[in-house]
């Protein structure tokens, strides 16, 4: 083990270092400004317009405004546990596969982390599917991440069915 003057030992001069670059690190990170105030409201007014735009997507078959939100590399958990990238989600909307006639949101809660947001919210859902009718309720996350242009694109969802209190599997 190697030793510096005054008994000390390089462990401890590189322990001491890295002790004093963390608090370094954390007094910087203290000290970069949170979001104003005005720029979080604006944020949130955006991505509450985008959750609006999805719905509607969704609910009219609207596969261009649906293609437009989406992020190449979106992928989504449906309520059944199934991966679907982008091309499967606009495939299936375009074959009509499943047809939405009512989706009611409540619930809403946006949390926004720089250039990511984070929606959670419920959903009461009536239409029919390759099964028949589908009718329930859902609580989904759906996460937006801004691109190097400035848009907002949705990368992930997942959404789970509510189950009833004493409702059997």
């Amino acid at each position: 083990m190697g030793t510096l003057k005054a008994g000390w030992s390089v462990e401890r001069s590189r322990g001491i270092a890295l002790g004093f670059a963390l608090v370094v690190m954390i007094a910087a990170a203290a000290s970069l400004p949170a979001l104003p105030r005005a720029e979080k409201h604006e944020t949130r007014h955006q991505i509450e317009q985008l959750e609006d735009a999805w719905r509607n997507a969704l609910l009219h078959g609207n596969i261009a405004a649906m293609d437009a939100l989406l992020a190449d590399d979106y992928m989504a958990i449906t309520p059944t546990g199934i991966l679907q990238s982008k091309e499967q989600t606009l495939a299936n909307l375009r074959a009509g596969t499943v047809h939405l006639t009512s989706m009611d949101l409540s619930d809403r809660k946006i949390r926004i982390y720089g250039t990511t947001a984070l929606v959670t919210s419920r959903a009461e859902v009536k239409g029919t599917g390759p099964d028949g009718i589908i009718s329930g309720s859902y609580r989904y996350t759906r996460v937006y991440v801004k691109d190097a242009r400035g848009v907002w694109r949705i990368v992930s969802f997942e959404a789970s069915r509510i189950k009833e209190p004493g409702a059997q599997h």
